[in-house]
């Protein structure tokens, strides 16, 4: 085992850079949204999430696009949450247009289940539980990049910021986890909501 990359395995995803993403990013919430230990594709990347809602919404990752061709396998470890899957349209010179979204698909998860993520597809999962949300997964890590383990090269987290989340927030309704469509976006051609109602 080599361990000389143990100090850069650990970091943290602040409620300062999550207001980023928010349905409502002036709402307080927890210091920490989740916490990342990367191994990389033979060790695994575990990720914990806290538990919990800021102004409705459930906590969740920061969401990401996968640059290349690169797919990611998720295995749900402890809790239950929402895997949230879209694929952006492209234009007519190839290129992806960040508030067109060729298909959309939510996946309700739990523990012992796998989420496949296929390349091109954004991705990111939401606690909906009472306890910690705890998976494992199989994307790579390059150690020699700057900031490896909070902001890896391989996944482009700009065009998710710039529309504020992804094309749906998973909110919480009748005490139960609900989607909610995210304004900024022009377009969805496909979706799969996976039995979740939706929340006006």
């Amino acid at each position: 085992m080599d361990f000389q990359f143990v100090g850069k395995h650990y970091a943290a995803r602040t409620h300062e850079k999550m207001q980023e993403v928010l349905m409502d990013p002036n709402a307080g919430g927890p210091s920490i949204h989740y916490y990342m230990i990367r191994g990389g594709k033979d060790q695994r990347n575990v990720t914990v999430w806290e538990p919990g809602m800021i102004s409705g919404e459930y906590i969740k990752t920061y969401g990401h696009y996968h640059v290349g061709q690169l797919d990611e396998n998720y295995y749900i470890l402890l809790g239950e949450g929402v895997a949230l899957l879209q694929k952006r349209a492209k234009d007519a010179n190839g290129e992806p247009l960040d508030d067109v979204i060729e298909s959309f698909k939510a996946i309700p998860v739990k523990a012992g289940d796998h989420v496949y993520m296929p390349p091109e597809e954004g991705h990111l999962v939401v606690n909906t539980g009472n306890t910690y949300f705890v998976t494992a997964d199989d994307s790579p890590v390059n150690f020699d990049e700057a900031n490896p383990v909070s902001m890896p090269g391989h996944a482009d987290y700009e065009p998710v910021k710039r529309m504020r989340g992804f094309a749906y927030y998973v909110v919480e309704k009748d005490g139960k986890p609900a989607l909610k469509k995210n304004p900024l976006y022009k377009e969805i051609q496909s979706e799969d909501l996976g039995g979740l109602p939706v929340s006006n």
